[in-house]
């Protein structure tokens, strides 16, 4: 998607479920429930074919989920990729934690899902920055699992 903000989708997804006669359920499907990710294969409108699918086979409604950046969870990230690579101000991973300050309240992730014969099916739209900020959420939880793996035979080192 070539938005840096699904604000705007966000709207005409709402009015085309409930044009639909579909109800939105607030809700995040994840990893761990059985699921089929819908394969946009580069139509940006295959949200479209989504909802019609799940009309078709009668859900009786849709998940939907956002994500919009907060300066909050932002400034975590940030102090984190710091502190991962103090005193080195210029290292990749915070460059690039700082340079998403611009997209803070904006919404960069849509998660839209129905169930189907005990599977969860889903069509996920993104952007490119929220990828990122994803990829570097994942960074710096690999990096505290080595902090505390590493702390911890430090520890059972010393017991012996």
């Amino acid at each position: 998607m070539s938005s840096d903000n699904l604000l705007s989708l966000k709207d005409d997804m709402i009015a085309f479920i409930e044009g639909h006669g579909l109800k939105r359920l607030p809700g995040y499907v994840t990893e761990d429930i059985p699921s089929v990710l819908w394969e946009s294969q580069g139509n940006p409108d295959a949200w479209k074919d989504f909802v019609e699918m799940a009309k078709h086979v009668g859900a009786p409604f849709i998940t939907f989920s956002e994500m919009t950046l907060d300066r909050n969870d932002l400034d975590s990230l940030i102090d984190e990729a710091n502190e991962m690579n103090y005193p080195d101000e210029e290292a990749s991973e915070l460059v690039e934690a700082q340079l998403l300050r611009k997209y803070t309240g904006m919404v960069g992730y849509i998660q839209l899902g129905f169930i189907y014969q005990g599977i969860a099916l889903l069509h996920e739209t993104t952007t490119d920055w929220y990828e990122r900020f994803q990829s570097l959420l994942e960074e710096m939880d690999s990096f505290h699992d080595i902090v505390i793996d590493d702390h911890e035979h430090d520890q059972d080192d010393e017991d012996e």
